[in-house]
């Protein structure tokens, strides 16, 4: 299991879209995929679970994933969330 904090700092508020792409992204990856926040623990990969979040930028969260990739998926869902990296779309 990998686990590691980011602060939410993306350029687009987080409504449906930069969410969507987030998901999107979590889904490329075999491992689990979890974000936690506010002690809430909701799978990524569900669009419905994610837009539960209410996520804004400046919100400290953990990503946590399991499996066989799950560095890269970690690396990637956190650079952005951080806002490092623009998801395609």
């Amino acid at each position: 299991m990998t686990t590691k904090t980011v602060k939410v700092s993306l350029q687009e508020d987080l409504d449906t879209r930069p969410i969507a792409m987030l998901v999107q992204m979590a889904s490329q990856f075999n491992s689990t995929v979890y974000i936690d926040h506010d002690s809430k623990h909701v799978n990524a990969k569900s669009i419905m679970g994610m837009m539960t979040l209410a996520l804004k930028n400046g919100d400290s969260v953990d990503v946590v994933t399991e499996g066989a990739d799950e560095v890269d998926a970690a690396e990637n869902i956190v650079r952005y969330l951080a806002g490092d990296v623009q998801a395609a779309g």
